[in-house]
């Protein structure tokens, strides 16, 4: 974090009026007043000012609140779009192509399309052409897990270890959606378990596509981890939260 951004940063701004006071304070109760139990305050103030000073450096510079919010107006433009057009085809999540640019996903317009096999040369326009066939023909969309991946540090193709840290640290850390994640993969799956999350189910036309915002992120973290295509097979709500089946496709 900058400096400027610092100097506004309300809990640099706390910890130094605390610690600033503490040192004044302190020794006035010490010396003058002979006060011990004053005193510990005064040195309770400087603690609690650098412990302060300190949380200013981790703060996000978005909110999660204006993470959700975002998240969720993105998503019902984009359940509008697929409504409009009738779309029922099952997402198939892709990583990022050779390493650069997002991860998206391909929507394809015939239902049960083919997977696409050549996923790094789709170009960069919203209908595109992924297969020699007539039906080969779907949409490239950017999906909310496509932004959250910004600046986590997935190295495409590094293995499904990289899967858990990734999504807690985008669903726990970054946008407070849940308490915990817990990823495995078995079977050519990759199953997910999230732990109370914030985000309530809802009918719209997104989530048959691409299913839910956290289904969806947990998709394309998948995908750029295992440097292979990724479709959601199912969700089902579970006594802690919820869980996701993720089927990788070869």
């Amino acid at each position: 974090m900058s400096k400027s951004k610092l100097n506004k940063n309300p809990y640099y701004r706390l910890g130094v009026i605390l610690v600033v006071s503490g040192a004044i304070l302190a020794p006035v109760f010490y010396l003058i007043l002979e006060s011990v139990p004053l005193s510990a305050l005064g040195i309770s103030m400087i603690i609690l000012g650098l412990v302060s000073s300190m949380l200013a450096g981790s703060r996000p510079d978005i909110t999660p609140e204006a993470s959700q919010m975002m998240l969720i107006s993105g998503i019902q433009n984009l359940a509008s779009l697929l409504e409009e057009l009738g779309l029922r085809s099952r997402a198939i999540y892709l990583p990022s192509q050779e390493g650069e640019g997002r991860p998206r996903a391909l929507i394809p317009l015939q239902e049960n399309g083919a997977v696409p096999k050549n996923t790094g040369k789709l170009p960069e326009r919203l209908v595109a052409r992924y297969g020699p066939g007539m039906h080969d023909i779907g949409l490239v969309v950017t999906t909310p897990g496509s932004v959250s991946l910004d600046g986590v540090g997935i190295e495409p193709g590094g293995g499904y270890e990289q899967i858990e840290g990734a999504l807690n640290n985008i669903l726990v850390g970054i946008m407070d959606l849940a308490d915990s994640v817990s990823a495995n993969i078995s079977n050519g799956r990759v199953v997910v378990n999230i732990t109370k999350p914030r985000l309530k189910y809802e009918n719209i036309w997104f989530y048959r596509c691409l299913g839910s915002p956290m289904a969806s992120i947990a998709a394309t973290a998948a995908s750029q981890a295992l440097s292979s295509p990724v479709r959601i097979d199912r969700e089902e709500k579970t006594r802690k939260g919820l869980k996701i089946e993720l089927e990788v496709l070869e």
